[in-house]
């Protein structure tokens, strides 16, 4: 990483190129081809894909499926303590649901009115890490409710624990289907710069269609351009296509607090690669194929159990669940991936430098300005770019 600094990955985006609306229908989004070799770049569609791959290529797509997991709370009462010491819980009558955008919550608000709560991770016996907004009123042991809109009370949770920028811990009390009932109430997580509220449609679009496995926060978007007619084109034409999981996690909404890239350390995310996929990496490698990754989750997971095969297995790929908080940034060594299929990312984000780190910062770089110059769409409902 040598001297690089956060700062060295900006780049000057108009708002206006931020997708607020994926395209009117799946698969319609441009593509940048990019030749990370020499740097050639080349304007094309994603329905171009085909003539990219080869038979034998090896496409790797993450079937993680977000959940609902925005929620909107209401705070019935606070931890506090009598003369004694001992702890009663003060509950707050009257409470109701604000109108307030999240983030721009009143002075009344921050007692009795709207929380927005989105939950990041499970941990076990029902508790959820989660970021918390207003946070700053939230304290240890209060109780928080969250209605449906006819005001019945879904879930009710407890915070046992307070972290930095808004973070909490949070044990729900039981219920007989806990993410049937994050469908009842829950939102679409859509990130912070799509400015508006989610909406049905997102229900679908915002969750690729080849996803199964249940617990993301944030969609892993660069299958978000797939359809399941081009999964069946490119089979047919003898590209092989396999799946893995990688949650997306907390690191998504976390901006870097550093200003080196030697400070930056990320958050764990939870991941599985099966029989299936084990073998088929193991066998293209050894084969001289291609392996392409669909999206930078795929990439992390590919790359940290390349480390773990390295440390742990002789080398070779092996079926197993784990975490990882693996940081790729230029001047790491790349030892699964070929080609990357990705979505256009936030300046100055872990995401920009594993894409710099793969084809070059200066390349990539030059990359982003030519779509910034061309009106290329960015960010999770945005275009893609393919670099081989």
């Amino acid at each position: 990483m040598g001297d690089l600094r956060v700062a060295d990955f900006d780049f000057e985006l108009p708002a206006e190129l931020i997708a607020q609306q994926p395209p009117p229908e799946r698969g319609q989004s441009r593509m940048l081809v990019v030749d990370r070799t020499t740097g050639a770049l080349r304007d094309a569609a994603f329905s171009d894909l085909p003539s990219m791959l080869e038979p034998g290529d090896l496409l790797v797509l993450n079937d993680s499926r977000v959940i609902p997991a925005r929620l909107y709370a209401r705070r019935t009462g606070i931890s506090d303590r009598q003369e004694s010491g001992a702890p009663f819980l003060r509950r707050l009558s009257g409470a109701r649901v604000g109108n307030h955008e999240p983030g721009t919550a009143n002075v009344d608000e921050h007692r009795a009115g709207r929380i927005e709560v989105m939950l990041t991770e499970p941990v076990g016996d029902n508790k959820w890490r989660a970021l918390v907004r207003p946070g700053k009123k939230v304290a240890i042991g209060e109780r928080l409710v969250f209605p449906t809109p006819s005001g019945e009370i879904e879930l009710e949770a407890e915070v046992l624990e307070r972290g930095e920028f808004g973070e909490r811990m949070l044990r729900f009390e039981p219920v007989d289907d806990f993410f049937a009932a994050l469908d009842r109430i829950g939102h679409m997580p859509l990130p912070p710069y799509i400015r508006r509220d989610d909406a049905d449609a997102d229900r679908e679009r915002y969750q690729t269609v080849f996803s199964r496995e249940r617990g993301s926060v944030a969609a892993p978007t660069a299958g978000l351009h797939f359809t399941s007619q081009m999964i069946e084109l490119l089979a047919a034409k003898g590209v092989e296509i396999v799946r893995i999981t990688l949650h997306v996690g907390l690191g998504t909404f976390s901006p870097l607090r550093v200003g080196r890239l030697d400070e930056v350390h990320l958050h764990r995310e939870r991941y599985t690669i099966g029989r299936a996929a084990a073998e088929a990496v193991n066998n293209a490698a050894c084969e001289g194929r291609r392996v392409v990754a669909v999206g930078t989750t795929v990439v992390r997971t590919l790359e940290a159990a390349a480390g773990f095969a390295a440390r742990e297995a002789g080398g070779e790929l092996k079926p197993h669940s784990g975490e990882t908080d693996i940081f790729i940034a230029p001047g790491y060594k790349f030892r699964l991936v070929d080609a990357l299929l990705t979505n256009f990312h936030l300046p100055q984000s872990s995401l920009l430098m594993l894409v710099c780190a793969f084809a070059g910062r200066e390349r990539v770089l030059a990359a982003y300005d030519h779509a910034v110059k061309a009106k290329y769409r960015f960010f999770s409902y945005g275009d893609c770019m393919f670099l081989s």
